[in-house]
Parts: structure tokens; sequence; C-alpha cells
């Protein structure tokens, strides 16, 4: 991924410039503008301020939000339905509303989003929409639609984590992306589910040799 060429927003002090959750200070991050008091738009490193994924009748799969626009669920799913109801019906894939970019596409009964402010490089957004699109339709091997996704919702927010922290870039390229969310599946500990997987196939054994 190419790093882009900018300098972060200056932060008060003691303020945390990554936002939420865990990005390496190593990976690249994007940039977007914010206005400073001279009126010039000053490069900042937030960049994304949602990503939802909606069926299609506008109900929610998958959100993260990346900061206090929409501070309650409710909201949140109000101003999704409002994204749905402009947009599902369109041949666009930019849209603005409430004085935000958004981006989108579709794929049979799924609509991905992302959304910046707007002022945001549109070029940014498509960017992050792509990367989110395409390693999906590598995780589930090219079967991008609502049943498959839900039966892996928990690689799909993997997936959302390792292109966007806190509102920051952090990957762009699929591959990357997918190599990643695989390192941390490979080195997570056993879940729920296959300790449970564990369990079924001892009890199977257990039963066969005592019908031996």
């Amino acid at each position: 991924m190419q790093r882009a060429e900018a300098r972060p927003r200056q932060h008060p002090e003691g303020a945390a410039p990554g936002g939420g959750g865990g990005g390496g200070g190593d990976r690249p991050a994007a940039v977007a503008g914010a206005m400073d008091p001279t009126g010039l738009l000053e490069p900042s490193l937030y960049t994304v301020k949602a990503i939802f994924i909606l069926d299609n009748d506008g109900q929610r799969l998958l959100a993260k939000y990346y900061d206090d626009t929409f501070p309650s669920t409710k909201e949140q799913k109000t101003f999704e339905k409002s994204v749905f109801n402009k947009t599902h019906k369109t041949d666009s894939e930019i849209a603005f509303l409430e004085g935000l970019t958004i981006v989108y596409k579709s794929s049979i009964d799924v609509f991905f989003y992302v959304v910046g402010s707007s002022q945001e490089n549109e070029l940014m957004l498509v960017a992050v929409l792509t990367c989110l699109f395409d390693s999906l339709n590598h995780m589930l091997r090219k079967n991008v639609e609502k049943r498959s996704l839900l039966d892996n919702l928990d690689g799909a927010f993997l997936v959302v984590d390792e292109i966007v922290d806190g509102g920051v870039i952090l990957e762009s390229d699929p591959q990357q992306v997918i190599q990643k969310v695989n390192f941390r599946v490979d080195d997570s500990p056993l879940s729920e589910q296959s300790v449970a997987q564990v369990l079924q196939s001892a009890k199977e054994q257990i039963k066969w040799s005592l019908l031996k």
C-alpha cells in the first residue's frame, strides 16, 4: 500500500491520535482534509466516520462507527435507513447526505457503505470500499451475499478492523488484509465453536469405541 504524504493534525496534550483499537505504529495511514483557522485544508489522520453493510431491506448486517456523529444505536440506524433509501435504487456510487460523503456498492442482496466528512477525498473512501469488498469477496469465495456474510460475520468484522482502526485507514490491499486476518485466526485460542467441535468429535469417538 502506498503511504500517503501528509502531516498528521496536532492533538491536545495527552490525546491519542489513533482513536480506538490497536493499530500498529508502523502501519501506513491515509489522510483527510480538516479546516484550520486560516481557512485552508489541513491534513488529518481521521478519514472514515463509519462503515456499514445492509441487506436489501436496509437492515443492518454489520456496522462500525468511529466518532460521535451518531452517538446512539437508534441514531445510527436512522441514518443507515436514510442512506439506504437514497442509494439503493440509483446507479451512482457516491452520495451526499447530512453533510457527509458516502461511497457505496452492492452485490446480490447486500449493500456496502463507507462514510466520510463532506470535505473528504472521495478516492480515499473508494479505496476503503474497494478493499472491503475485495477482501470479503476472497474470504467468502466470491459468494458475497447475505446468508454467506452472516455465516462468516466474525471474519467480516476482522476484515473491517484490519482496514480501518479508529477512523484511520490502515490497509487498502485486499491480499494484505486477508493474510493478516488468517494470521489472527490461526494465532487465536480455541473459540467456543471450535471447543464444541472438539468435544463433539471426542463424544463420537467414545461412542464408536463402545459399540465395537
